[in-house]
């Protein structure tokens, strides 16, 4: 095991912070009303869903700087380490002179009772140090995250139109970098009488960890287990951090795969993952907000076993294999076999995932993929299919389909799949396809739909695929029943 230290630090604005005893379930919300009396940043629904805590976080990439909103609120302090954070307070100017990104959201008079107003500015700062934006639909996407009940959006996405940008690094933000690459890189190792928390910096020491204390809780964007603490009330006594891993962070792309480290973020992901499979990123764009998607990873979308999870029905219907990893050994298997029963994954004790490797599409291959859910953003899916199809010479030569929300885990519609292939790519032939879920598919009542609204919306998701794939126009003709 290499060296470690016991001190988080972090910039807080421009000023250092080196804090020892910390207590590791201390969030960054938190951490900044009640200790740094830094009170801009609020607390909504302490779930991330709001966007009333939103923070900035500023950490080196490449030659600059990466600014991102995230949820303050299910973030915990140890998690700062190395960074720079950024709250409302800190946008002031000399003299108190506002910022733009302030200056616009006043002057369109953006807000009312200001409770969620910081978050808002925060927010879109994030997109102002991005360089700014003035396409509607990129604006919506960095507010999706941040919840007004009073002024209503239209003089918030003015503001954003009217703010500019500036991705460039002034002189201050290259003294920022300059320190935030000065700082000791060594893992990060607090032990205390209010629990442990481990960062280390590569697979070799987190495997290692792993291996020796399989009963540690694994942190990777901490948008489930950040729940855990706000909202279940649970304390750990063990937690390792799998965002300085340096292996866990490669994103690779070849002309046959994209091979995606298990700490990769939805965000750093999106856009590779888009150019490779439109629809694939337009169901990334809908997994929470922009705040979520800067935290949340893949790797902990998959290794959380959700039946609900967005991703991995996407991932088994591209055939995608998953890479396990136990001390110094590692195996590979079909993501599809890596899901045994609710709540059950085929992961031994110390196992973790370390990457995911998803083949493109091949020659006449399409893939499209539908997420149903009560809110186009921010919800959780109650059916969510990915259709994996080649076509060739009006007939079906390989089919994949998988659906989330239709069994106890992300399930393959085998049933569905037999009546494709081979046949030709009719309406007819889809139909017998409809009338095969029901074969492979025995959906359950809960609070986000009922077990016959499951059966149908999956049915009405092949036909949409159907039509989309056979004649884009007949979705002008006819209601878009999948989307009931």
């Amino acid at each position: 095991m290499s060296q470690s230290r016991r001190t988080i630090r972090f910039l807080l604005g421009e000023e250092e912070r080196a804090l020892t005893n910390v207590d590791p379930h201390l969030t960054v919300l938190n951490y900044l009303r009640l200790h740094e009396n830094l009170t801009g940043s609020k607390e909504g629904c302490a779930e991330g869903d709001c966007g009333a805590c939103t923070v900035v976080i500023a950490r080196p990439e490449g030659e600059g700087l990466r600014y991102e909103a995230l949820n303050s609120c299910i973030q915990f302090v140890p998690q700062l380490d190395g960074a720079q954070v950024l709250t409302v307070e800190h946008l002031r100017g000399p003299g108190g002179k506002l910022h733009p990104v302030q200056e616009a959201l006043a002057k369109a008079h953006g807000s009312q009772c200001g409770f969620c107003t910081p978050g808002f500015v925060m927010a879109l700062y994030a997109l102002y140090k991005n360089g700014g934006e003035t396409d509607r639909g990129r604006i919506n996407d960095a507010l999706a995250g941040n919840l007004c009940r009073c002024t209503g959006y239209g003089p918030i996405v003015a503001a954003a139109e009217a703010m500019g940008g500036d991705a460039a690094l002034n002189q201050g933000e290259q003294a920022v970098l300059s320190r935030l690459r000065d700082f000791d890189g060594s893992m990060l190792a607090l032990e205390g009488d209010k629990g442990c928390f481990f960062a280390p910096t590569n697979t070799q020491e987190f495997a290692e960890l792993y291996e020796a204390n399989p009963e540690v809780v694994l942190l990777a964007g901490g948008t489930d287990v950040g729940l855990w603490v706000t909202k279940q009330h649970r304390r750990f006594e063990t937690v390792i951090s799998l965002a300085k891993v340096k292996e866990l962070q490669s994103l690779e792309e070849d002309d046959q795969s994209i091979t995606i480290g298990a700490g990769v973020t939805y965000a750093r992901a999106q856009e590779m993952l888009t150019r490779a499979f439109p629809d694939f990123g337009e169901v990334i764009r809908r997994i929470g907000a922009g705040q979520v998607r800067n935290a949340g990873t893949l790797g902990g979308n998959i290794a959380n076993g959700s039946p609900i999870g967005d991703t991995p029905p996407i991932l088994i219907a591209l055939g995608a294999r998953l890479t396990l990893r136990k001390g110094d050994k590692r195996r590979e298997m079909p993501l599809e076999d890596f899901f045994i029963d609710y709540g059950k994954q085929d992961r031994a004790p110390g196992e973790f995932v370390e990457s995911l490797r998803v083949p493109k599409l091949g020659q006449s291959a399409s893939l499209t993929a539908y997420k149903i859910s009560k809110r186009f953003d921010q919800d959780i899916s109650a059916v969510l299919g990915a259709f994996h199809l080649t076509v060739e010479e009006g007939v079906v030569t390989a089919a994949r389909i998988a659906f989330g929300g239709m069994a106890a885990t992300p399930k393959r519609a085998t049933h569905a799949e037999a009546c494709l292939q081979g046949q030709p790519w009719t309406e007819a032939t889809v139909d017998l396809a409809m009338d095969a879920l029901a074969q492979d598919f025995t959906p359950l009542t809960d609070m986000r739909a009922t077990a016959g609204y499951r059966l149908k919306v999956a049915q009405n998701l092949l036909k949409k695929a159907f039509l989309e794939s056979s004649d884009p126009q007949a979705l002008s003709r006819v209601q878009e029943v999948a989307d009931v």
